[in-house]
């Protein structure tokens, strides 16, 4: 069955006000688009949750769309801090933020733990840590076997998932390559998952190459065909990451006024991701693309 749907409408159709969303992603395939989406349709109240918010959540807290960041590091890579993020949690402009804190692999244990259907995950990362003092989903927990602890978290189970690949067919099946970071256990956490792609193909395709299939149908209820919606982060194989990007980010966010000129031009003032991509303009688009870089062919060997 085809799930096939605009990015608009699977915003629409999934995002509501007050919910929680994981944009998922690490250094790549990062949503963009679809934040840009959720900006557009002017949701609010949302819990964002990221292992690594940068740029994308920088836009949603600028645009008021943030209620709450659920995170374990939060910085504009290799650049430096979020200005507006920043400015949210300590200042509340343009609304009050709340935060709710983890290491990297405690987050990540919580998401697991609600992809696992478990009432928690327990770990030993926060032994010797103070966010447990300051963080409700943090706790303390005496091994059933001998008198040592360990610290359980409390499982994550998102609204929404939003997450990238390179490429599925119509019904969800999905092939990503490169860094996985966490984009399968958002997508078995989450209630709703609206999968966004570089690029249609066949199921033949995708059963051609099983250990590729990251993402199976039974998981996505949306799949969107949106090209460079990963822009200015990068998608391995497709295009390269937007450095430049990164680097003027920071000095339009320093800035409330440059930061709502921004949002006009480059979200409200476009429809899709089709437009911005236009707007990009060609001579950015073919400074981003990648040399070819084959891996080893492998034989799958078809039996009869």
């Amino acid at each position: 069955m085809s799930k096939l749907t605009s990015m608009h409408d699977a915003v629409s159709d999934s995002v509501s006000d007050g919910d929680s969303v994981y944009l998922a992603g690490f250094t790549h395939l990062i949503p963009f688009a679809a934040g840009h989406e959720i900006i557009r349709q002017e949701k609010r109240d949302l819990e964002l949750i990221r292992a690594t918010p940068d740029l994308v959540y920088d836009q949603l807290i600028a645009a008021g769309c943030a209620r709450k960041a659920t995170f374990s590091w939060a910085g504009n890579p290799g650049v430096g801090s979020l200005p507006a993020f920043r400015r949210a949690a300590e200042d509340g402009i343009p609304t009050e933020l709340e935060l709710e804190e983890y290491t990297h692999f405690g987050l990540i244990a919580a998401l697991d733990a609600g992809a696992s259907n478990l009432p928690f995950a327990p770990l030993r990362g926060f032994i010797g840590s103070d966010l447990p003092e300051h963080n409700d989903n943090i706790a303390r927990m005496e091994s059933p076997f001998d008198d040592d602890y360990v610290y359980a978290v409390a499982p994550i189970e998102p609204d929404v998932a939003v997450i990238r690949a390179q490429r599925a067919d119509e019904s969800g099946n999905a092939h990503l390559w490169g860094i996985q970071g966490e984009v399968k256990i958002a997508g078995l956490a989450a209630d709703t998952v609206i999968l966004s792609v570089e690029e249609r193909c066949s199921e033949e395709t995708i059963r051609s190459d099983p250990n590729r299939t990251i993402i199976t149908s039974d998981d996505v209820d949306h799949v969107v065909h949106d090209p460079y919606g990963s822009h200015p982060s990068y998608a391995q194989g497709y295009y390269g990451r937007d450095n430049e990007a990164y680097i003027e980010w920071s000095e339009i966010a320093s800035d409330v006024d440059r930061v709502e000129a921004w949002l006009d031009e480059w979200v409200y003032g476009v429809d899709d991701r089709r437009e911005y991509v236009e707007k990009l303009g060609v001579d950015r688009l073919l400074d981003l693309q990648p040399d070819r870089s084959y891996a080893t062919p492998v034989d799958m060997g078809a039996y009869r």
